[in-house]
C-alpha cells in the first residue's frame, strides 16, 4: 500500500504501477526515491493551493522528470530535460494516452528546471516544478509540516549526503554534452554589463537549503 498523506497517494492504477516499475528498473535508487518524493511534495502543494489536476499525469511527470539523466535515455545532443520528456512521451504513447495529455506531461518535464514560467501554467506543469524545487532546493520547506516531511522522507529516504549526491547525479548525466547547458541569457547579459552582478548558483542553493542533508 502506498503512502497516504491526507488523501494524497500514488494513483492505484495499472498505468501508475507500470510507471513505478519502469522508473525503478531504469533509474538509480537515488533518482527513484527523489522522484517519488517530488510527486508527494508536488501533489501536496496542489492540495494546499486548491488546484485541480490529474494525479496520473502528475505522477508520470514527476517520476520521469530525471529520466534524461539515466544512461538509457540520455542523448548526445538534447538537454536532459528534453530527453526525460521524450522518454515519458514514448511511454505514454504506448499506453494509448491522448496527445493532449502527452504534450502536457512533456512540457512539465521539459520546463522543470526553468523557474519563473511553470507556476503560471497548467497545474500538472506547475506542480512538477513545485515538487522538484521543494525536494532539491527546499524553497517551500516551511509550507509543509514536520509530519508531512517526515512521512515522505520516511517512505522514500534521502541519502545521508543527498545534496552532494544529487549534484553528482546531475554532473554525471550532463558531463558528456556540455553544449546543452547554455541557459538563461539574461544572466549572461547582466554579467557582461554589470561588474557588480553575481548570479545565483544552483549548487549553492542546494547546499544552503533548509534540508538537513
Amino acid at each position: 500500500m502506498s503512502l497516504d498523506i491526507d488523501g494524497v497517494k500514488i494513483p492505484d492504477s495499472k498505468l501508475a504501477r507500470e510507471i513505478t516499475e519502469m522508473v525503478r528498473d531504469t533509474a538509480s535508487p537515488l533518482l527513484f526515491q527523489h522522484s517519488s518524493r517530488v510527486y508527494y511534495f508536488g501533489a501536496l502543494a496542489g492540495k494546499k493551493r486548491g488546484l485541480k489536476f490529474d494525479p496520473e499525469l502528475l505522477y508520470c511527470g514527476c517520476m520521469f522528470h530525471d529520466m534524461g539523466l539515466t544512461h538509457k535515455h540520455s542523448s548526445d545532443c538534447c538537454r536532459f530535460e528534453v530527453d526525460g520528456a521524450n522518454a515519458a512521451s514514448d511511454f505514454l504513447k504506448g499506453h494509448g494516452i491522448s496527445q493532449k495529455d502527452i504534450d502536457l506531461v512533456w512540457t512539465a518535464i521539459a520546463l522543470h528546471t526553468t523557474p519563473g514560467i511553470p507556476e503560471f501554467m497548467d497545474p500538472v506543469i506547475a506542480l512538477v516544478t513545485a515538487g522538484v524545487e521543494m525536494d532539491v532546493l527546499g524553497l517551500t520547506y516551511p509550507e509543509y509540516s514536520d509530519a508531512e516531511r517526515n512521512a515522505i522522507v520516511g517512505a522514500y529516504p534521502r541519502t545521508p549526503q543527498f545534496k552532494e549526491d544529487i549534484i553528482q547525479a546531475f554532473y554525471d548525466g550532463i558531463k558528456h554534452k556540455p553544449q546543452t547547458t547554455f541557459g538563461n541569457v539574461k544572466a549572461d547579459v547582466l554579467a557582461d554589463k554589470d561588474p557588480a552582478f553575481r548570479p545565483m548558483n544552483f549548487c549553492s542553493v542546494i547546499r544552503n537549503s533548509k534540508w538537513p542533508s
